[in-house]
């Protein structure tokens, strides 16, 4: 059997993709902190293959999500579980609207359909993943107790945010803020239960965390 194959042998598996690790790192910790009975009853894993849905259309799109949700599926099998579904990260990469709207229908439409009876959930950053993160002020000293954000940015609307990721870079320079350090801040933010207590709001992860919350838990016999 294949190495990670026995731990994972017989249980449901929830497969992440996302544009990088830092990505799909941080989409791990919000969907232990979010639905903790799907975490605690799967195996979360990753595949690391490109993810560039947002910008298609129609067939494109149709054609992208089958060949993503198959990558899926053969994860699964090569983890020797059973495919429970799909949690697929993108950054926006502008502010909540229109375009937003139209790319997380159609694209969260063509995951599910692609994943016919097992889940599905879009994560859709906007602006981006680092947006997501500006929620959690309270974790930042708490991974780097030098770190402090600006008090007027606390109780905002993140997704107005064009680019979070320079602003947070603007103002914590002793170290400097690096995308590596966004998983670490969220699993902070979850060891200290913070995740539950947004400060401020983003469209874009409630709209995530909503649509999360809806798949079902399968209980198996121990």
């Amino acid at each position: 059997m294949r190495r990670g194959a026995s731990r994972a042998a017989g249980r449901g598996i929830v497969v992440l993709a996302g544009e990088s690790s830092n990505d799909r790192r941080m989409l791990a910790t919000f969907i232990k902190a979010a639905h903790p009975d799907l975490a605690d009853s799967v195996c979360l894993t990753e595949i690391t293959d490109p993810v560039r849905l947002r910008k298609k259309s129609g067939t494109d799109l149709a054609t992208a999500a089958n060949v993503l949700v198959g990558k899926a599926r053969g994860k699964a099998k090569l983890k020797a579980g059973d495919f429970v579904g799909i949690a697929v990260h993108e950054d926006m990469d502008a502010c909540p609207g229109p375009a937003y709207d139209t790319a997380r229908r159609a694209v969260s439409a063509a995951l599910a359909k692609a994943a016919g009876a097992s889940s599905s959930v879009y994560a859709l950053a906007a602006a981006e993943s680092e947006a997501w993160l500006l929620l959690f002020p309270d974790a930042f000293p708490l991974f780097r107790p030098s770190w402090k954000l600006p008090a007027q940015w606390k109780g905002k609307d993140t997704g107005r945010r064009r680019t979070p990721k320079e602003d947070i870079e603007a103002v914590l320079a002793r170290p400097h803020f690096r995308e590596s350090d966004g998983p670490e801040i969220v699993n902070e933010a979850l060891r200290q239960g913070l995740l539950d207590r947004p400060d401020g709001s983003n469209r874009s992860y409630s709209e995530f965390v909503r649509d999360l919350t809806a798949w079902p838990v399968e209980r198996r016999a121990r």
